[in-house]
This record gives C-alpha cells, structure tokens and sequence, in this order.
C-alpha cells in the first residue's frame, strides 16, 4: 500500500461505510502498523476538525464521520422542519442517570427521580441512546439497561470512562435542542396526555413486561 495514500483510503471506507469502523479492523484489512494507521488517523483528524462541516469522531476504539456540531441549528432547519421536539427534560435526565448508574434498573432510576419511568425509558430505547444489557439478580430479575455506541456518537464522548460530571453531561445533551419546539432526533409525537394509552414495549422486548418486573 502506498502509504501516502493511507489517509485517503480510510477516508473512502468510512465515507462509504456510514458506521463507525474499528482500528483494529482496519488496521488487520489494510495491512498496516500501528504508527502508520495511527499517522493516517491524525491527518484525517487534522483535515475533518475545526470549521470543517464534516469531523472525524471516536468511541470505543472506532472512528467515523460526523457533522460539526456548531452547524446543528442550520442542519436541523433544512432535514428536519417539520420535527417536534422528542427528548424532553424528563428523558435527558433520565438518560444521564443511566449514563452514571449503569447497568441499572428502572425501578433504581425511579428510586433517583422520584418519578415514573415507563414513557423515558421507552423513549430512549426507540433513540437507540439505551438498551438491556442483562438481569439483575434479585427478586423479578429485574431488566438492566446502560447506554449504547449511539449514546456515545450523539454526545460526542469517546468512552464511558470519559463522561463529564453530571451537570456537564446534562448541558451537553441539551445541545441536542435546536428549540423548545424542534429536535434533531424525533421521529414520532406521543402527547404527554396520551402517553398511558399509546406506550408499546419495542418488538424485541416483547413479553418481558418490563412495567410490572418490579
């Protein structure tokens, strides 16, 4: 491989890939040293940073694009106008809970909140922000839920070891706001009113009856 080009080659896989890629991966598929994929990484960081509209993120020992968070507003007004807001007050607090506590039940995060959980944690299963990472060994076996890679993506946080104290990982989430009216990660509307009547377990967790578990 000519090594100059090394750069440019990872830039095509992962503009064609959309998904984060591992370093191990392409490390072993191109034939690469560790210097060599780690000099190529530093001049695409280099060039996807800063202004730049596109930048090269990381999480777990991955890379991939991502859009400049400084040009969110413009790009939330042209993909999605007609969005309502999704992540609510409720739900960013709850996934932040989550994000320190896990692995973790809902009955916990409701014990922290003082607060029904039911509707947020369904939200962000849908957002892809959590998942169910196992069961508690107690009375129930209760589900467990931690965050996920799209977590990660979303808040630009490399690792879990890396979050920021709480009250720094709440503003960064609330970033994600363009307004009180828009967001950029909503695809449905579910009114708080209607929210007992409409709520729907996703279809890999059906049966687990997660509302009664606890």
């Amino acid at each position: 491989m000519d090594l100059e080009k090394t750069d440019k080659i990872i830039e095509a896989i992962l503009f064609m890939s959309g998904n984060g890629i591992s370093l191990d991966d392409l490390q072993s598929s191109l034939g690469l040293q560790k210097s060599e994929l780690k000099a190529a990484v530093k001049k695409l960081k280099e060039r996807y940073s800063g202004e730049s509209g596109i930048h090269l993120i990381s999480y777990n020992n991955k890379i991939q694009f991502g859009t400049n968070p400084d040009y969110a507003a413009e790009v939330s007004a042209v993909l999605n106008p007609i969005k309502e807001r999704e992540l609510t007050n409720a739900t960013l607090e709850t996934v932040a809970i989550i994000a320190y506590r896990q692995p973790i039940t809902k009955l916990e995060v409701e014990q922290i909140r003082g607060l029904s959980c039911d509707y947020t944690i369904q939200v962000l299963l849908k957002n892809n922000l959590i998942e169910v990472v196992g069961r508690k060994d107690s009375i129930g076996k209760p589900l467990l839920y931690g965050t996920t890679e799209e977590f990660l993506k979303r808040f630009q946080i490399e690792s879990i070891d890396q979050l920021p104290d709480y009250d720094k990982l709440i503003e960064s989430i609330k970033v994600l706001h363009i307004d009180e009216e828009k967001s950029l990660y909503n695809e449905f509307e579910i009114p708080e009113e209607e929210v007992a009547a409409t709520e729907e377990l996703p279809d890999f967790l059906q049966g687990e009856k997660v509302d009664k578990i606890e």
